[in-house]
């Protein structure tokens, strides 16, 4: 693929999710029991862009699967603050996928990767 061609894709990709057509369909299909990550394969989006698709029209997100522990005071206030997930993980005691899925269950949108 070119580089033209990718921008292309990232403009296809920007207007379908602007859409409220795409947002209602992608909200109903997870109410039908697909999941984030089905959602995205299928859709040839990321799991970031299909999750904040659902939060920005409102969908509650069902719980994880896998059983977290509690969420340790300041953990979502200091990945907020700037920390890193790695930087949350040593800090806490806990693994680098528990920190983030925490994150993710207490409804913190995550950062791109490398930026604070």
């Amino acid at each position: 693929m070119t580089d033209d061609r990718a921008g292309e894709d990232a403009a296809h990709d920007t207007a379908q999710e602007a859409d409220p057509l795409f947002a209602a369909e992608l909200v109903r299909r997870y109410h039908d029991g697909e999941t984030i990550e089905g959602l995205a394969e299928d859709l040839g989006v990321s799991y970031r862009k299909v999750r904040t698709t659902l939060l920005e029209a409102g969908a509650a997100l069902r719980p994880a699967k896998v059983p977290l522990p509690p969420t340790p005071p300041g953990l979502v206030h200091a990945y907020l603050s700037g920390r890193n997930i790695r930087q949350l993980a040593e800090t806490y005691g806990m693994t680098y996928s528990q920190t983030r899925r925490i994150l993710l269950a207490e409804g913190v949108v995550l950062r791109p990767r490398g930026r604070h």
